[in-house]
C-alpha cells in the first residue's frame, strides 16, 4: 500500500468534510440574523445568504483565488490561479488544489456573512449584490495574500493568523463597520437626543440555533485548517475552541448579571460567538487556560463595544463589528502574547509571545498586520459602497424600509400571519 497515497486520500475527505461544515455555517449565520432583525426582513436575510454562497463562490473561483493564492507579484497580489488555471505549482500540499479551493471558498463566503448582518434591514439587494462581488473578488483575496499566501509581505514579517481572527474576522468586522456607519441607522433606532432605542429580535430561539449551528462549523473552521487529517494537533485545536467559545458565553452570562440584573440573551449569544472569533488566530498556538482568558475577555470586551456603537449612533443589528471586529482584534494581538514555542515549531522558528521570552517582534508583526488588514478592510468597503451608491442606491427607500424589505423588495413575507397584509393588498387591485 502506498502511504502517502492513502494519507493525501484522508487529507482530502478531511478538507472536504471541514469545508462543507465551514459551508454550513451560512445555515447558521441565516438563522442567527433571521431571529436577531425583526420579522419583517427574515426573507432579506435569507436572500443575502444565498447571494454569499452562489456570488461569493463564483467570483472566488473566477478572480479571488488567484489574487488570493496566485503566483505571487511584489507581496501584493497573486497572478495565476484565476479560473484554476496557471502556474499553482507553489502550493505545495498534500491535497489536490480544487480541494485546496473548495475549503478556501467556504471562508470567503464567511467574509462576506460578517457584513452583511450590520447592514440588515435596509440595504437594497441590488445594491449587496454588487458588494458581494468587490469583497470576494478584490477586498478579501488580497488581505489574505499579504497573510496566508507564500510570499505575501505581512506573512514574510512573521505575522501569523492560523484560521482568520485578523484575515477573516477583523478585515470583516471593520468592513461591517465602515458598512454600517456609510448606510446609516434603521429608521426609528435613534431618538432626537441620541439615546438608543430598543429594536426587539424577532425570535431568540431561532437566533440560538444559528449560534449553535455556527459553534458546530466552526470546529471545522479551526480544525480544518491544519488542512491534513493526521496533523497531531487537531485535538488541542478542538479543545481550545471550545473552551474559549464557552469562556466567552459563561462571561456574558455572569457579566450581564452583575451589569443589568438580568442575563442577556443576544449578549450571551454574541459572548460564546466572540470567544470563537478570538480563538481563531491562536487555537493551534495557546494553551487551554490562555484559550479560556482569550475567549473571557473577548465576551466581556464584546458586550462594551455594543454599547460603545450606540453611544456613537452606530447602529449594528446582529453586532457585527462587536463580534467580529473586536473580538478579531483581541484574539490576532493575543497570538503575540500566548504563542507557545513548541506549539509553533510547525511553522517555522522564533513564533513564541511575549510571556514565553519571545520579545516584543511577534507581538509587533500581529499588531502591524492587525492594523493594516483592518484598515484595508474599512477603506475598501467604504469606497465600494460609494461607487456602487453611483449605480444603484445603497439603501432602500423609507416605504421600503417601514413596510420591510420581504414585502418592499422580494414580495414575499415570511410568516404566516403576514398573509392578512397580502391580501388586503389584492383586495385594493380588485
Amino acid at each position: 500500500m502506498d502511504l502517502s497515497a492513502l494519507a493525501s486520500g484522508l487529507d482530502t475527505i478531511w478538507v472536504v468534510l471541514t469545508a462543507a461544515m465551514i459551508l454550513l455555517m451560512e445555515g447558521g449565520f441565516a438563522l442567527l440574523e433571521a431571529g436577531f432583525v425583526r420579522q419583517k426582513n427574515a426573507v432579506s436575510i435569507i436572500m443575502k445568504v444565498f447571494v454569499d454562497i452562489t456570488f461569493g463562490a463564483l467570483i472566488f473561483y473566477f478572480i479571488g483565488f488567484g489574487l488570493m493564492y496566485g503566483k505571487d507579484a511584489f507581496g501584493l497580489i497573486g497572478t495565476s490561479g484565476f479560473m484554476m488555471g496557471g502556474d499553482l505549482t507553489h502550493i505545495k500540499l498534500t491535497i489536490s488544489n480544487d480541494t485546496y479551493w473548495l475549503f478556501q471558498c467556504a471562508f470567503v463566503i464567511a467574509v462576506i456573512s460578517i457584513v452583511s448582518g450590520a447592514v440588515a434591514e435596509r440595504i437594497h439587494f441590488h445594491a449587496y449584490i454588487l458588494y458581494t462581488i468587490a469583497m470576494t473578488g478584490l477586498i478579501y483575496p488580497i488581505a489574505g495574500h499579504w497573510v496566508w499566501s507564500a510570499g505575501g509581505w505581512l506573512g514574510s514579517l512573521g505575522m501569523i493568523d492560523f484560521a482568520g481572527s485578523a484575515v477573516i474576522h477583523a478585515m470583516g468586522g471593520f468592513s461591517a463597520l465602515a458598512a454600517a456607519i456609510f448606510i446609516g441607522p434603521r429608521i426609528g433606532k435613534f431618538s432626537d437626543n441620541g439615546t438608543p432605542n430598543i429594536v426587539p429580535p424577532s425570535n431568540l430561539p431561532l437566533a440560538s440555533v444559528g449560534a449553535f449551528i455556527l459553534w458546530f462549523g466552526w470546529f471545522g473552521f479551526n480544525s480544518g485548517s491544519t488542512l491534513s487529517a493526521t496533523n497531531g494537533s487537531i485535538g488541542h485545536i478542538a479543545v481550545t475552541t471550545m473552551l474559549a467559545a464557552a469562556a466567552g458565553g459563561a462571561t456574558c452570562i455572569l457579566f450581564t448579571l452583575f451589569r443589568y440584573r438580568k442575563a442577556d440573551p443576544p449578549m450571551v449569544i454574541n459572548g460564546s460567538l466572540a470567544g470563537l472569533v478570538s480563538i481563531t488566530a491562536g487555537c493551534a498556538f495557546v494553551s487551554d487556560g490562555a484559550a479560556i482568558f482569550i475567549g473571557a475577555v473577548s465576551g466581556i470586551a464584546m458586550v462594551f463595544a455594543t454599547e460603545y456603537l450606540d453611544s456613537k449612533k452606530v447602529d449594528d443589528p446582529v453586532g457585527a463589528f462587536a463580534v467580529h471586529g473586536v473580538s478579531g482584534s483581541i484574539g490576532t494581538l493575543a497570538v503575540g502574547l500566548f504563542a507557545k514555542p513548541e506549539l509553533t515549531e510547525g511553522i517555522g522558528q522564533g513564533y513564541s509571545g511575549l510571556f514565553y521570552g519571545g520579545g516584543w517582534s511577534l507581538l509587533g508583526a500581529q499588531a502591524l498586520g492587525l492594523v493594516i488588514v483592518s484598515v484595508w478592510g474599512f477603506i475598501l468597503t467604504w469606497i465600494s459602497l460609494k461607487l456602487i451608491n453611483r449605480l444603484v442606491p445603497v439603501r432602500v427607500s423609507r416605504d421600503e424600509e417601514l413596510v420591510g424589505l420581504d414585502v418592499g423588495i422580494h414580495g414575499v413575507p415570511a410568516y404566516s400571519q403576514d398573509h392578512d397584509f397580502i391580501e388586503l393588498e389584492q383586495l385594493k387591485k380588485n
